[in-house]
């Protein structure tokens, strides 16, 4: 079993501070992050190198980001309530709304979302900061989009925040933030509905700075979440291999650059980069826009 330091070489590098509270990290393949300060309700890219560009503001506190495989970016907008799509070009001019309510029941405040090479979209819905009476769906829970438009619920949970899947796509990881912390793995079919769901890893820590957040996972399928401390980093089997430390303890992570081993983390006041040794998984779009 590999260690830590087979997995991660240097010390982070601050690319760029003075934010409230950065979320939501994304790379793209022309070389630069996106990410977002929810509290601002702002939209920024960088450039390793350079300073943070704003893009958007009054996001309606958008959180977590991906991109479907035509490039589109899609935004979960918790203060919005609702799940965003917006053009491949950039321009950021207009958005459809993939989804804000399951059931005829306006969505909670929708986090964190991932992409599967299908074209279905794996978004999470934790409620208990909304208020009881303005709460309409009631579990928090984990729901799905598919390609024509449709929508699944996927399974229930208490606090469910971040969600990666594994290389093969087979296991979905949610990351449960209260009260409880585990990450969950929920076992997938071929059309990927859940088949069972298990605890992969318990993140309970005597330490208070940060929850289990935002996920990715490697080629390897190596599972680093942001959590108490910093980022746990976890073998396949759910081993506890490490905690990648950081100058602040970070909220999210992403793989990025040309060759997909630089670990970009958003981290409270700032952003930071630490290179990796193996390579993160790449986005369905990223080997579609390879070909």
């Amino acid at each position: 079993m590999p260690t830590l330091n087979d997995l991660i070489d240097g010390d982070a590098q601050r690319l760029d501070t003075g934010f409230t509270f950065t979320e939501g990290p994304l790379y793209h393949p022309d070389g630069f992050y996106y990410f977002v300060d929810v509290r601002e309700s702002k939209f920024y890219r960088i450039k390793p190198g350079e300073k943070a560009e704003l893009l958007r503001e009054n996001t309606g506190e958008g959180n977590g980001t991906t991109f479907d495989p035509q490039g589109r970016l899609i935004q979960c907008e918790g203060g919005n309530r609702r799940v965003t799509r917006w053009p491949a070009d950039g321009t950021f001019a207009s958005s459809d709304v993939l989804m804000d309510r399951f059931d005829g029941k306006r969505l909670s405040r929708p986090n964190d979302v991932v992409c599967k090479s299908d074209g279905s979209v794996y978004f999470t819905n934790p409620g208990l900061r909304i208020p009881l009476g303005e709460r309409e769906l009631d579990p928090s829970a984990v729901y799905r989009i598919m390609p024509d438009g449709s929508n699944k619920h996927v399974a229930d949970f208490e606090y469910p925040n971040g969600l990666a899947f594994s290389p093969d796509e087979r296991i979905l990881y949610v990351a449960n933030t209260r009260h409880a912390q585990y990450i969950h793995a929920i076992d997938l079919d071929s059309a990927g509905n859940m088949v069972k769901r298990r605890i992969f890893a318990d993140m309970s820590s005597e330490e208070t700075d940060g929850v289990p957040d935002g996920m990715k996972v490697d080629q390897q399928g190596h599972l680093y979440c942001t959590g108490p401390g910093g980022t746990w980093v976890f073998a396949p089997d759910g081993s506890k291999l490490g905690v990648i430390r950081t100058p602040e303890i970070p909220a999210n992570l992403a793989f990025g650059g040309p060759d997909l081993k630089t670990i970009f983390f958003t981290a409270r006041n700032s952003v930071y980069t630490l290179r990796a040794k193996v390579p993160g998984q790449p986005h369905p779009w990223y080997l579609a826009r390879a070909k």
